[in-house]
Order: structure tokens, then C-alpha cells, then sequence
């Protein structure tokens, strides 16, 4: 089992590379950032991926990422560029989290980006397929939504490509198909954490078994050990924090990044989840 923290780089610079900086002390094994342009009212979301460039050259072990990129609204070539540099940056440490994207409002349609979520989940398909062949190598693809030529250098450190992980909202089947075709699946429960068996029973839904070096990565739900999720097949757990107007939510932050990851998520010699 390994343990992340997914913050929303809602805030000041600084305040971010403290986070990282300070999640990596406490033992934590990854740090990725929310991908956001707007979000909610009163929101000021940073760019995940500068930010995450500037936490390459501060960190030496985490792994590094968004949770997730809606690949509708970026350029397939900018996010594969986007994460060989990372890549080579961080020394083989970095991972793209993708998924349809929230709000379909303000981040999409009030942006001039498509909102239909069946549009943007055929474009994420595709988007997917031409960031893999761009991270391999030489590129010709001819789809519906996307047509690409190229030849990318450099390539990434890790080979052939840093992994992908899929999110999606549970019970949805289609979000973890297509996790099933790429190296994980992020999935979320509607409006709450999963239980274990919540989890379980979603990874059944498609009667697919997990194979070797497929990530499922989990938002644990609080008071549940975490036994009983690595039971259930998640291999990565995430603690986040929810930006709140009423709520000093980067307090919280500044909090759970200096907990040792077995205090803030219920692991050995804690019962409970933070």
C-alpha cells in the first residue's frame, strides 16, 4: 500500500511547495494537485502543472501528478509534453491522473470548452490513445476529434511512459473500462468516500481481474482501517482536502501533509481515518 495526498492548489505558491515539501518529510509516497481553471466562485486554482514542475526540483521521492486533467480541455500534444517534462524533471517520478472533469459550467462551457460529458468522454478516449503513441514514439493519428503528426523529444525517464490512472464515479461502468485499458482507476464515489465494499463490489461490475502494477487508487472513507481497503484492492490511498469559504481548509492542509500517512489515513496503530 502506498499513500498520497491530493490538495487543491487553491492558494498561494508558496503555500503549495510547503505542502510538498512538507508531505515528503512526513513519508507520504505521492503529491498531486487538482486541475482546475474556475471551479466554484470565490475559487483561484493555480496551474497544477507549473506548479508541479517547481515541486520536481524541490522533492527527491514522492511521485508527482494531477488528480485529475480533464483531457477535453488540453491539447493532447501540450499534456504529453507537459508530463515527458515532468518526467525528466522529477528523475521518473511523475503519473497523469485523468477523467471527465467537474464543473461542466465553469470549466467547460463558460470557457468555450465542450460540456456534453458523452463528447468529452470520446475525446478523453482519444486524447489518451494519441498521449501514448506521442510518449512511445513516432505519431500519425486520424480520429474524430483529434489529428496528429509528430515525432515528440525528448522522451520520458520512465518507459514507456509514466503511468496513467482513470477516474470515474461509481457505479458507472464505462469510466472503469476504460481504466481497465490503461495502468489504474481512481474511482469516486458519488458524493461520499467508498467503503470497502463499495470498492469491491465496483471492481466486479466488469468481471475484470486486476493485473499486476494496476493501481487502484482510493479516497478512504474516515474510521475504517486500512486493512480492509488493501482487502479490497486499493493499492494507493488518498487523503484530500475540501476548499471551503466557511472552512479554514488550507489550515487542514498544512495539517494532514505533516501527519505521518498512517496517522492521517487509519494505518497501523490507528483505528481511525483523519
Amino acid at each position: 500500500m502506498r499513500y498520497a495526498v491530493s490538495l487543491p492548489p487553491f492558494t498561494d505558491p508558496d503555500r503549495v511547495l510547503g505542502w510538498a515539501r512538507a508531505a515528503e518529510a512526513a513519508g507520504w509516497d505521492g503529491f498531486f494537485l487538482w486541475d482546475h481553471v474556475q471551479w466554484r466562485p470565490g475559487a483561484a486554482p493555480l496551474d497544477p502543472w507549473v506548479m508541479l514542475g517547481a515541486i520536481a526540483a524541490l522533492t527527491e521521492r514522492v511521485r508527482l501528478g494531477t488528480l485529475v486533467t480533464p483531457l477535453s480541455r488540453r491539447r493532447p500534444y501540450a499534456v504529453a509534453k507537459a508530463l515527458v517534462t515532468l518526467d525528466r524533471l522529477s528523475g521518473g517520478r511523475a503519473a497523469l491522473g485523468v477523467g471527465l472533469g467537474e464543473p461542466p459550467d465553469r470549466d467547460f462551457a463558460d470557457l468555450g470548452e465542450e460540456a456534453d460529458p458523452r463528447v468529452r468522454a470520446a475525446m478523453l478516449d482519444e486524447s489518451l490513445q494519441v498521449i501514448d503513441q506521442l510518449l512511445r514514439g513516432p505519431t500519425d493519428f486520424a480520429g474524430d476529434h483529434y489529428r496528429v503528426t509528430a515525432d515528440l523529444h525528448p522522451r520520458p525517464v520512465q518507459q514507456p511512459r509514466p503511468p496513467i490512472w482513470v477516474a470515474g464515479v461509481t457505479p458507472h461502468r464505462r469510466p472503469l473500462a476504460r481504466a481497465r485499458r490503461w495502468d489504474g482507476v481512481v474511482p469516486i464515489g458519488r458524493g461520499e468516500h467508498l467503503s470497502p465494499q463499495d470498492l469491491t463490489d465496483y471492481l466486479a461490475l466488469d468481471g475484470g481481474q486486476a493485473r499486476e502494477g494496476w493501481d487502484v487508487v482510493v479516497h478512504p472513507a474516515p474510521g475504517i482501517p486500512v486493512q480492509e481497503y488493501v482487502e479490497a484492492g486499493a493499492t494507493w490511498l488518498v487523503r484530500s482536502v475540501m476548499p471551503s469559504s466557511g472552512e479554514d481548509w488550507e489550515a487542514q492542509a498544512d495539517a494532514v501533509v505533516r501527519q505521518p500517512p498512517g496517522t492521517a489515513l487509519g494505518g497501523p496503530g490507528s483505528s481511525h481515518a483523519g
